[in-house]
Formats: structure tokens, C-alpha cells, sequence
């Protein structure tokens, strides 16, 4: 990126150790700029910060830390955000504790687009993953860019869904930007930075510590106007980025599922609480008064091999080869033929245990 006369000063009062955000807000709301914060008297300082922040400013910032993000920002694809910036995220600034810097990899212009945040669980069952790819790619096509966390599970499906769409995907991480966490979405993390953007409030070479991942959840819907929960057991993280959504004054969406599963009940939870349950992506679309532009808004429509006999008896709760058999009539070598031809059509999907569930 091209550097603004003074954003060595932002990086330089952003990188030093032991000043957090707030302190980082009283101190510019005192000071004006980050230049006038670190040529400030320590004794000016403690009037905003206590001794020991006011002593870090002085000390002045890691001149390798600093080094080595404006060698990142060399790359056309990385760069940075900061309060006084207009591309900062406008719902972002509303927010009671709005980072004062984000470090951004990939399409800086997304920062400015309508948004809908999508979480749920990492250990998303099958249908769970199809609803946030779908419920993703409709929104999308529909000019709501996704925001979620790039977390194994829900999160990873939404950001697929919604870079299949028009709109792209933002994934907001709980490390620096120069690590992949968790390794296994390095392939979907290159995605984001190609087609969509990934962000961070954290300074590079930050690890994955835990403490991070439900602070970053703020970002996920400070930046959206709606927040959808696809699949929440009741001490799930998502319930976190859920909380933070209605104190922001978003609209909380969640999909009902089987009263069976655990991964239902934070969903059910949120709906008791007044989240507004949801069967399609449509009906997301209406409260936020967006119109469907692909025919992919509601669940897709049905093939032949949908209407098999099979599927009459089948619910979407798993169900083992015996129920099917019991149910349809049908014998073990039908029902295991036919759910053959259902898993590869993408229809059902084959569980631990030898149980299968519909996913569509």
C-alpha cells in the first residue's frame, strides 16, 4: 500500500507493548494524532494513562516489530486501516470499543460494503455445513458480502458460500495476518485474500491464543447488520458474537434445527431470547430489506432422485440402515443401494456409526 505521511506514526503507537485500545482511544481523543502521542511528555501522558502505559509510549515502539510490517505492506495485496481513515468500516466506528488499527489482506474496497456476519460450530454437522453455504452464497448474490471467523466448520462453509456469490467474503481472524490459523483452511485463507479480504486488529507474528477469539467476535458483528447462528451448542462461541450482535443493535437470525442434536439448543436458546428464527435464506433478505437475485435464496429445488421412495421415510435426524428399512419397507440391500446414489448425488450424507442424514 501507499503510506500516508503518518501512518508510521499509527503503527508505531499501535506496536508498543502493554497499550491496549482503550488506553490507545483516551490518549487520541486527548492528543488529536498518534505523532502528537509519542512526542508527548511522560508527565502529559499520565494525565490520560497510567504511569506504566505512559513509560511504554516513552520507551517508543520494537523497531525490528515495526520494520518488519512496513516490509509486509510492501505487498500491493496487504495494508492497513486506521480510525482516521475513510475506508475504516463505518458500522464498525459505532461500536463502543472500535480498534483503533486493522491490518488488512486483500480487497481494502469491501470494507465499505453491507455485510452479514455467519457463525456457528466448528463440529457443524452435514446439514449445518449446507445451510451456511447456501444461506452464504444467497446472501452474497444478493450484495451482502459474508464476515465470519475462518474457524474449522460453519465458519469455513460461509466463506465459501459467500465467495461463490458476488458479494465476496471477509474472514476476521484471532492472530496476526502473517499466520494461517487453523492450518487447515491455508488453501481457503489464500482464497480470501485473492477474491475476498481477511483482517485483524492484532499485529503480526500474534499467535492463536485463545483469549483473542471471542474479542475478535465483536469485529464479526460490529461490522454487519445481521448476525445468523447456524448451528450453537449453548456454550459455543458463536453464542458470544450472538450477544455482542444485539448489544450493537443488530438483528440476530437463527436456523431451528432437531431438538435432539446439542448443536440445536444455542440456536433455540437465541430464538426463546427473540432471535428471529429462520427457514431460508429469503427471510434474512426481507428483514434486512434486501431482494434475492439467484434462484439459490431458498434450498435448491428438488431433483428426481429426491423424490425417491426412500426419502419419503427419511427425516433429517441420522437414522441407521435398520430404521430406513423399518420405516420404507424396503430391504438392506435397496435401502444401501439408493442411499449410495443419494450420498453421490450430494442428497445424504454418510455419518460415523453407519447412520446417514438428509442435507437437502
Amino acid at each position: 500500500m501507499k503510506l500516508s505521511p503518518d501512518i508510521e506514526s499509527w503503527l508505531s503507537l499501535g506496536l508498543i507493548d502493554g497499550l491496549g485500545d482503550e488506553s490507545e482511544r483516551r490518549l487520541l481523543v486527548a492528543f488529536g494524532s498518534p505523532a502528537d502521542i509519542l512526542s508527548a511528555s511522560v508527565a502529559s501522558l499520565q494525565c490520560v494513562v497510567n504511569k506504566r502505559a505512559a513509560h511504554s509510549i516513552a520507551l517508543g515502539v520494537d523497531k525490528k516489530k515495526l520494520a518488519n510490517t512496513l516490509k509486509w505492506l510492501e505487498d500491493p495485496l496487504n495494508s492497513v486501516i486506521t480510525l482516521a481513515d475513510p475506508d475504516y468500516p463505518s458500522l464498525l466506528l459505532n461500536i463502543p470499543d472500535p480498534p483503533p488499527l486493522l491490518y488488512l489482506k486483500g480487497r481494502r474496497e469491501l470494507l465499505g460494503s453491507p455485510a452479514l456476519a455467519i457463525v456457528g460450530s466448528r463440529n457443524a454437522t452435514p446439514q449445518g455445513l449446507s445451510n451456511a453455504e447456501v444461506f452464504a452464497e444467497a446472501a452474497s448474490n444478493a450484495g451482502l458480502c459474508i464476515i465470519s471467523g475462518m474457524a474449522l466448520g460453519v465458519d469455513a462453509a460461509a466463506h465459501r458460500g459467500g465467495l461463490r456469490g458476488t458479494a465476496a467474503s471477509i474472514a476476521v481472524v484471532g492472530t496476526g495476518l502473517d499466520i494461517v490459523y487453523p492450518a487447515r483452511n491455508r488453501e481457503l485463507a489464500h482464497e480470501l485474500a485473492g477474491k475476498g479480504a481477511l483482517i485483524s486488529e492484532f499485529p503480526l507474528g500474534t499467535p492463536a491464543i485463545g483469549s483473542n477469539f471471542p474479542r475478535r467476535n465483536r469485529i464479526i458483528s460490529g461490522m454487519s447488520r445481521g448476525c445468523l447462528v447456524v448451528e450453537a451448542a449453548l456454550q459455543s462461541g458463536s453464542l458470544i458474537t450472538a450477544r455482542q450482535a444485539l448489544e450493537q443493535g443488530r438483528d440476530v437470525f437463527a436456523i431451528p434445527s432437531s431438538i435432539h442434536s446439542p448443536l440445536s439448543r444455542g440456536c433455540h436458546a437465541l430464538i426463546k431470547q427473540g432471535a428471529k428464527l429462520v427457514e431460508s435464506a429469503q427471510d434474512i433478505l426481507e428483514e434486512l430489506g434486501y431482494q434475492s437475485t439467484s434462484a439459490v435464496a431458498d434450498d435448491a429445488a428438488k431433483t428426481d432422485v429426491e423424490d425417491s421412495l426412500l426419502l419419503r421415510h427419511m427425516g433429517y435426524d441420522a437414522s441407521d440402515i435398520d430404521t430406513l428399512c423399518v420405516r420404507s419397507g424396503l430391504t438392506a440391500e435397496a435401502v444401501s443401494a439408493m442411499l449410495l446414489t443419494l450420498e453421490l448425488d450430494g442428497v445424504v450424507a454418510n455419518l460415523p456409526g453407519g447412520r446417514y442424514q438428509r442435507i437437502r
